[in-house]
């Protein structure tokens, strides 16, 4: 997906004894958005931007070892390798023949499992991210200003953590000219070091500079042009994460000491085996309980009460993620965590007063096939017809902000529909949902429409199963349990015939083994990912089984 920015200049900062300054160059192809305001909130500021910047540079994907050392000192030695090989040569003669027949197996095994086109586009990235860093910030933040607030949005390069950063008006000392709308920043990695300047004592000023919609012509040579291939996968992790954020959720406050104690905890250990997650153990007016596994830790947190309606407990996967609150934690005043449920997306707001830093946390660290097609959070929840959804989203321009039953009473539509429409234009990346206040805001992703048909599924094997258990063609048989592994069989009838499907899951609800009776497994196995049955009865097993569909959730 192709994206193309027109800056001019480029984002500056300037700090000397008194004043820190920091200007914001603007996409000038968006709508005109400018901002000025003097920051009274030094420290807080200073910390969460920063958590925002680790957000943007996050990427815990696994990395294989560096070996260009090695090869270059094997390039040098190849000779004496070589002689001294030769005196042994009848020894080794009988060896090598069977390691050859070995090395021709696993090439033969190597060349199945390649993926080109994943293989060439990750080795080009791993290099910028290795030789050019700003060049791998591959979509610069974006920057909203709204009549209450101005907020900035960022996604991690691994696809899995959503950053938020808003700040209210009463933050801010003095408040220059502004103008309302969303726009992307020209972000450079130097400028977290500037970042680290900021000072009780001195000015801290932050400008969006709106010089560059003032000039008219395009011919200016202080324009900067960017275009930018972003991976599909990248925007559909984005609005994934967006989604998640208006489904019904466990919500609480958890002490921010409490947060550092979990932090700590992880940090002492590092687990070997699966399952690596957090569990969430939520009893009415009962003490907070998490469990650290695999260790089995309980940690009971007496000054987090859960004062929620239901309790549950709740699975959250990628939990070295939450380092990134580390530095936000010892300024915050409180923390919330909205946990939507099993294997989706959670999201925890820290609160600085009139500063607030929201993290959003898919459900795994790696957006790989053993965990995808469990939950489709970009499918369409309600129908609402084009013109009620128009309606809505012209009345929500006219305020920039506000709740469903807001936008109802001004519309004189029901709340329904108009909860239907918001949900709609949130999953295709034209509003968002405030968590931290509960009201919906306009926010354009980008500054065309985004193509929904080509994001809603990562795969042609995602769509189909999605048209299997539309038209209710997918059973589940048997379900059994061995060793916290869930072992599934089940059947799928396509194309008047029915396929049959074997899953098991593991403990860390990744799916580890997979069969299926179709033509595409049979020719590719698993090395072209799961067939649409697998996904089909995936999706069914943790809907209908398990409980955790995408549209139920426990509000709290």
């Amino acid at each position: 997906m192709n994206f193309v920015y027109r800056f001019l200049g480029e984002t500056s900062a300037i700090s000397d004894a008194r004043a820190s300054s920091f200007g914001f160059a603007p996409d000038t192809l968006r709508q005109p958005t400018f901002f000025t305001g003097k920051v009274a909130k030094h420290l807080a500021f200073r910390e969460a931007i920063s958590a925002l910047h680790h957000v943007v540079i996050s990427d815990l994907r696994f990395k294989p070892r560096d070996r260009t050392a090695y090869f270059e000192w094997l390039k040098q030695h190849e000779t004496q390798l070589l002689t001294e090989a030769a005196a042994n040569r009848d020894d080794l003669k009988s060896k090598i023949a069977s390691l050859r027949e070995r090395i021709r197996a696993l090439d033969a095994d190597y060349n199945r499992l390649m993926r080109p086109f994943w293989q060439a586009r990750k080795s080009y990235f791993d290099y910028l991210y290795r030789q050019n860093r700003d060049a791998w910030i591959v979509l610069d933040p974006v920057i909203t200003v709204h009549p209450d607030e101005i907020f900035f949005e960022c996604f991690s390069l691994d696809e899995s953590s959503y950053g938020r950063l808003s700040c209210d008006h009463d933050v801010f000392e003095s408040l220059g000219e502004m103008a309302y709308g969303t726009t992307n920043i020209d972000y450079s990695h130097a400028l977290y070091d500037e970042f680290q300047k900021i000072r009780s004592y001195r000015d801290t000023t932050l400008t969006i500079d709106p010089s560059g919609f003032e000039v008219q012509t395009g011919d200016d040579t202080d324009f900067r042009e960017e275009k930018i291939d972003l991976p599909d996968s990248w925007v559909r992790g984005f609005l994934q994460v967006s989604s998640a954020m208006t489904l019904p959720a466990y919500v609480f406050d958890l002490h921010p000491v409490d947060m550092a104690n979990i932090l700590a905890r992880l940090a002492q250990k590092k687990e070997r085996v699966g399952p690596r997650s957090l569990r969430f153990v939520l009893k009415p007016d009962a003490p907070i309980e998490v469990i650290v596994e695999p260790w089995g830790e309980r940690l009971t947190f007496r000054r987090s009460i859960y004062r929620g309606k239901e309790g549950g407990e709740i699975r959250i996967w990628g939990r070295r993620r939450l380092a990134i609150l580390a530095r936000a934690l010892p300024l915050a005043r409180s923390l919330r965590v909205h946990l939507t449920g099993t294997g989706l997306p959670s999201f925890f707001i820290v609160d600085f007063g009139g500063i607030r830093f929201t993290l959003g946390l898919s459900g795994w660290t790696a957006n790989d096939w053993s965990s995808a097609g469990q939950f489709d959070l970009l499918a369409p929840r309600h129908k609402v017809d084009d013109d009620t959804a128009q309606r809505v989203f012209a009345a929500l321009g006219t305020v920039h902000s506000g709740t469903a039953a807001t936008l109802a009473r001004q519309t004189d539509v029901s709340d329904v529909l108009v909860n239907a429409a918001l949900s709609a234009y949130t999953q295709a990346g034209r509003v968002m949902f405030d968590l931290d206040k509960g009201v919906y805001r306009l926010r354009e992703l980008s500054r065309e429409p985004l193509a929904m048909s080509q994001l809603r599924f990562a795969s042609e094997q995602e769509e189909k199963a999605d048209r299997l258990i539309n038209a209710n063609l997918v059973q589940i048989k048997q379900i059994d349990r061995n060793q916290g592994r869930r072992i599934i069989s089940g059947s799928v009838l396509d194309n008047a015939r029915t396929e049959q499907v074997n899953l098991v899951i593991n403990e860390d609800d990744r799916m580890i083994e997979a069969r299926c009776t179709c033509y595409f497994y049979g020719h590719n196995k698993m090395m072209r990912g799961p067939c649409e049955h697998m996904l089909a009865v995936r999706r069914i097993f943790h809907a209908e089984v398990e409980g955790v569909a995408q549209d139920k959730g426990i509000a709290a």
